[in-house]
């Protein structure tokens, strides 16, 4: 599968790349895709949630009235759940969502979200570019060059680069990432994946294992 290779201005440079089948042209398992997103939206819970029991409110501890003869349930204290004030039954305790998948579930997964965005014609090739200084406006110019402004975009470095990387920090609707961090997730959250020629040798490593 040949792919045109465009140059920062969007313009075609005349070469093609070859993407590989075994990560791009992938039948897409949709399970492996929702256990992945599944495990990357659990991952993003802090887990700090909590409410107070009825060990843990402050509250008189004396029997609030007799066992018998009141006509009413018995109850023997104030910080009890089922009146006003008490502590909550069953609450919410600090806890991770956190849970495991096997590495090769997780590469399957971020293949087949590749070959959705391949088959739909939403991945982009482009030459390897770099700002000589962080710059936002220069990496807006170059989402206006590929008709990316008004849509999401996730862009695919070969290396860390800061220059492109801070140059796109404030915008909320395109991120960069290195070819080691992609995610199934950002994959898919993504109109357009936009990636470098340098960076296809690492995802094709990275996924082809």
């Amino acid at each position: 599968m040949k792919v045109a290779v465009l140059d920062i201005t969007g313009k075609d440079t005349g070469r093609k790349v070859e993407l590989s089948k075994d990560v791009f042209g992938l039948e897409p398992n949709d399970h492996a895709i929702y256990l992945d997103v599944k495990q990357y939206l659990a991952n993003q819970r802090q887990g700090t949630h909590k409410s107070k029991e009825r060990a843990e409110i402050s509250g008189s501890t004396r029997k609030i009235k007799k066992q018998k003869g009141t006509g009413t349930a018995r109850a023997g204290s104030i910080k009890s759940g089922v009146f006003r004030g008490g502590g909550r039954m069953f609450g919410p305790r600090p806890r991770s969502y956190s849970f495991k998948l096997n590495k090769n579930l997780k590469r399957l997964a971020r293949k087949s979200a590749l070959s959705i965005q391949t088959n739909d014609k939403n991945l982009v090739v482009i030459e390897d570019f770099n700002f000589d200084t962080p710059k936002t406006k220069n990496f807006v110019d170059v989402l206006k060059a590929l008709e990316l402004d008004t849509k999401k975009s996730l862009f695919v470095l070969s290396d860390e680069n800061t220059n492109v990387y801070l140059s796109s920090r404030n915008l909320k609707n395109s991120k960069v990432v290195k070819a080691s961090e992609i995610n199934t997730y950002g994959v898919l959250n993504a109109n357009k994946v936009v990636i470098t020629e340098g960076s296809l040798e690492g995802i094709n490593s990275n996924l082809s294992k």
